[in-house]
């Protein structure tokens, strides 16, 4: 081809003028040849199952011949797009590839897989006296049918636990050390024997991998230079398992195993929320590293979906069908689930949901595709983003965040005759009250438990915290409590660690606990203007635009905007919030950068924390540093005063509509049931309870074999409208034991906003009641 022509597409032939009416001919004659058979069959006199069977060849015929010229386009295709399909396979594997491969911070640890080498036998020696010493006794002890259970082996196999890739998470806080640890077990051997049932059983195998989060907090400069452990999985690990005589372990009365029994164990103490802290030195305050402040609220908007697979197809697929598409999203523990749109490979869900965000970084959103169906619901995709997620908080937000962390008591108060009493402790701040767990029979209990509750104007004179000491029946008065909020405003650091000596108790009597008040820091990146145009062209001489992004960075914690393409006026209308967990006085930076492909240019400056905190309240335009032009537009304000909060939400309103957030924050309190029924077969029930408002659902544990369960376990809800929500509460999840409905405008109505008492339950016994406390926000 020469460089000065272009090619033309060639002209269609023109058709020869008979050619049409052959083609007319040709397909009148086919139509006859199809209909002669009928005729014939009609003419000597031959059954109708012939043509019939005759119709059903040649339909299974033609029908063959599709598939296998459908095969034959699909091989071509894929020849002649093979780069294409080869890169989208490559990137759909990279989750199956070891971490060290996909994110270059991540680090082969070999050496260390090589010291569990060589020391996994020993695991072993010790796993073996662990299980046969200590375990099988208490497993003896916890039940008549399990009084002969044994042991019979013990062996973890030749593989030791493989750490496949650890991170170190140093950018974040000094005092502490942060590493990700990739794990992947397997190859373990475990058998059992009852002898009662003549029960033999066991596990040949066990797969688990997943990603534990290690944090070695506080550092200190004493031997062993680190004062305690806390461990968990950031989402649920993949938990696989081959039993061996399963059927057997489930004919035993009392005993139920399965993977997923197993995998809510585990979440229950090492999925976030859940943490698991080891002390290891002493005074210590394990609460307050099991039970963090929370990093922030995220919302999520669930919005459609487009091109999704056709599974409800019809005839074996020789008809097209459509879905019902639905999306399950999870973060940890936190599972949401949109209602299901009927027929539809395009479908708009429109939903918001909110979270809370336990953990920066590393917490994923992970969002299912599902097509709805009667008997199981059909897979359609997967998407994860492993993002920072407290980059966008929910709003109106409480001006401060009050956390409590209850460590012990001292010389509570006996019962009558000298008894040992079994202290719990009741809270309150304004209206809402919770409770810790139970310590039985002690007067010296330590709970080691940990509170959050949202103040919304700390500097009102009139809010107390109050503390109640009661026996575990609640009636007798171990001793009492109050400390002013303003107290706490006038100490060091807004912190109090200490004894409090109780009040209508004991001379000696003391409860120690810390409590600390930490305000919000909320921003508002609203827009920019007159940016410098970073892209330019042919050395300068062709001005092009810039791809401008703001990143925050304050308190350890980093906030990144989406980019804008081609833009120098730039619209965010973002907003951000962070909870100051450290006392201000660091700056707050923010850094605008023009996205590259190769390096991201920088402008920037830097605020005081000081002078927001001093101001209360910010609006105004700020002048980028070291640049010809450009300024950003940012609304601030330290929320310590709710009086100020008008001011914010007038000027987001005449920036943005937004989609209405959660108006409160529903706490419900699940305390305990008597009267259950009985089961089938006349044994007591392990009853657990399913709390769920809207699509949002928890569980608590599951009870020891009574009528009469005590679960002590409290859970929180984001409400939108509490005028138009309802609370539902079930019995188990095997076999109904009865079930609740709350009606959120009942507790409206309630003084205080507090709903305490016992509620009967429907499809129960006229007895079966249950102990609840709802508390709105």
């Amino acid at each position: 081809m020469s460089g000065g022509t272009a090619r033309t597409a060639p002209a269609s032939p023109s058709r020869p003028p008979g050619e049409g009416a052959v083609s007319v001919l040709w397909s009148f004659g086919k139509c006859l040849a199809a209909l002669l058979p009928v005729y014939l069959a009609g003419y000597y006199g031959f059954s109708i199952s012939l043509v019939l069977l005759g119709l059903m060849v040649y339909m299974g015929y033609k029908h063959g011949r599709q598939e296998k010229e459908m095969r034959l386009k699909s091989s071509m295709f894929l020849l002649e797009n093979e780069m294409e399909f080869t890169t989208q396979k490559l990137f759909r594997a990279r989750r199956d590839l070891p971490p060290w491969v996909s994110f270059p911070d991540v680090e082969k640890v070999e050496w260390l897989n090589k010291i569990l080498q060589q020391a996994w036998p020993f695991v072993g020696q010790y796993l073996e006296k662990l299980l046969v010493g200590t375990i099988a006794p208490a497993i003896r002890a916890s039940s008549i049918h399990l009084q002969t259970l044994n042991f019979t082996k013990v062996n973890l196999g030749e593989k030791a636990l493989k750490l496949v890739g650890v991170k170190a998470h140093t950018e974040h806080d000094k005092r502490q050390v942060m590493l990700d640890l990739y794990l992947y077990a397997g190859d373990v051997e475990i058998n059992v024997e009852i002898k009662k049932y003549f029960c033999k059983a066991g596990v040949k195998g066990v797969q688990l991998h997943g990603k534990l989060r290690v944090i070695l907090e506080p550092l200190i400069g004493d031997v062993p230079l680190v004062g305690a452990v806390t461990m968990f999985f950031i989402r649920r690990p993949k938990l696989d398992i081959n039993w061996t005589g399963l059927t057997n372990l489930l004919d035993i009365p009392g005993l139920a195993m399965s993977d997923t029994m197993i995998m809510d164990a585990i979440a229950s103490h090492l999925v976030l929320p859940n943490r698991l802290t080891i002390p290891l030195v002493a005074d210590l305050h394990v609460a307050q590293l099991r039970s963090p402040l929370p990093r922030g609220v995220v919302r999520i908007h669930l919005l459609e979906a487009e091109d999704l697979t056709a599974k409800d197809t019809v005839i074996k697929g020789l008809i097209d069908g459509k879905s019902d598409p639905y999306a399950v999203l999870r973060v940890g523990t936190q599972i949401f689930t949109s209602h299901h749109v009927d027929s539809n490979l395009n479908p708009q869900w429109r939903e918001m949901y909110e979270v809370i965000v336990h953990e920066v970084p590393g917490q994923e959103l992970e969002v299912e595709v599902f097509d709805k169906d009667p008997d199981q619901d059909d897979f359609l995709g997967v998407i994860q983003k492993n993002q920072n997620l407290t980059a966008k908080t929910a709003d109106p937000p409480s001006a401060a965040i009050l956390a409590i962390y209850l460590d012990q008591a001292y010389e509570l108060p006996m019962r009558k005759g000298n008894k040992d009493p079994s202290p719990m402790v009741q809270i309150s701040v304004q209206d809402t009250t919770k409770e810790s767990k139970t310590c039985y029979g002690t007067n010296s209990p330590v709970w080691e438990d940990a509170f959050t509750f949202f103040i919304q104007d700390p500097r009102k004179q009139d809010i107390d915290i109050q503390f109640q000491v009661k026996d575990d029946d609640r009636a007798l008065s171990l001793g009492s409590l109050t400390i002013p909020l303003n107290r706490l405003l006038e100490s060091n650091e807004l912190t109090l660690d200490q004894w409090f000596q109780l009040e209508n108790s004991g001379s000696a009597s003391r409860l120690y606990a810390k409590i600390v008040l930490r305000g919000v820091l909320r921003i508002h990146l609203v827009e920019a203007q007159n940016l410098i145009a970073k892209d330019n062209f042919m050395g300068g001489m062709v001005k092009g635009k810039s791809d401008p992004y703001v990143k925050i960075r304050v308190a350890g914690i980093t906030f990144r905007s989406h980019t804008i393409k081609e833009n120098l006026n730039p619209v965010w209308n973002e907003l951000f919030e962070v909870i100051l967990t450290q006392l201000p006085g660091q700056e707050v930076q923010f850094e605008l950068f023009d996205k590259d492909i190769d390096q991201d240019d920088f402008l920037g400056f830097k605020l005081n924390l000081r002078d927001i905190i001093s101001a209360q309240f910010i609006d105004t335009w700020y002048t980028l540093n070291d640049v010809k032009s450009g300024r950003v537009h940012l609304v601030m304000e330290w929320l310590s005063r709710v009086t100020e909060l008008s001011r914010l939400e007038q000027s987001q309103q005449s920036y943005q509509n937004k989609v209405v957030p959660s108006a409160a924050v529903l706490f419900v309190y699940v305390e305990r049931a008597h009267g259950l029924p009985l089961k089938k077969n006349g044994k007591e029930p392990k009853a657990g309870v399913e709390v769920t408002l809207k699509n949002v659902s928890y569980k608590t544990k599951v009870c020891e074999r009574s009528t009469s369960p005590r679960w002590d376990e409290a859970f929180h809800f984001l409400v939108r409208d509490p005028r138009d929500e309802t609370l539902t509460l079930s019995h188990s999840w095997s076999q109904t034991l009865g079930s609740l409905t709350v009606l959120l405008r009942e507790v409206l109505s309630e003084s205080g906003l507090v709903l305490d008492q016992w509620f009967n339950l429907d499809g129960a016994l006229p007895e079966s009641q249950i102990l609840l406390r709802v508390t709105i926000k």
